[in-house]
């Protein structure tokens, strides 16, 4: 539903704008409690804030845990689908999250690719025809000095062919 939703609005819209709005309107990504506040152009940079609030405060006055990972859990695996196209299958494979201390304040993720981790995916794929790729981020306070926890992502990513007559077998 929310792809052949997004590939309607590609026709009247930027798709950092579809990115940022979509996740934000989603009821899937807004029972998270975070926020997209910023979608580069080219997709390479997506900044989500979670703020603290009475919806993801738990017993102790602190953010949920469930919360802080919940709203960083799918923003990975749909930055590569559009990042890198048709041609790919891209599947969250693993996660894990390490609490570092109580999120008091609203916490603040950078999700970041570069052009060069980009161009290595289409490489390693064009060889490998799968591949895991272990991504890091840091859930932070505003001024990224207190780091809340740190999550770890594993995503799986083939190339389509590959792996269509993988699941044939």
């Amino acid at each position: 539903m929310y792809a052949t939703l997004s590939n309607i609005l590609k026709k009247y819209f930027k798709d950092s704008t579809i990115f940022k709005y979509g996740f934000n309107v989603s009821p899937m990504y807004r029972r998270s409690t975070g926020r997209i506040k910023f979608v580069s152009d080219d997709l390479l940079t997506v900044k989500v804030k979670i703020p603290i609030s009475l919806k993801n405060k738990n017993y102790v006055g602190s953010i949920f845990g469930g919360s802080l990972f919940s709203a960083t859990d799918p923003i990975f695996m749909i930055q590569l689908i559009n990042i890198l196209g048709k041609d790919y299958v891209v599947w969250d494979k693993k996660a894990t999250i390490k609490f570092k201390r109580p999120a008091f304040s609203s916490g603040f993720v950078d999700f970041i690719f570069t052009e060069d981790e980009i161009n290595d995916i289409k490489e390693r794929v064009k060889v490998e025809k799968e591949i895991d790729l272990v991504k890091e981020i840091k859930i932070t306070d505003k001024d990224a000095s207190v780091v809340f926890a740190e999550v770890f992502k594993t995503i799986y990513i083939a190339d389509k062919g590959y792996y269509k007559s993988k699941r044939k077998k």
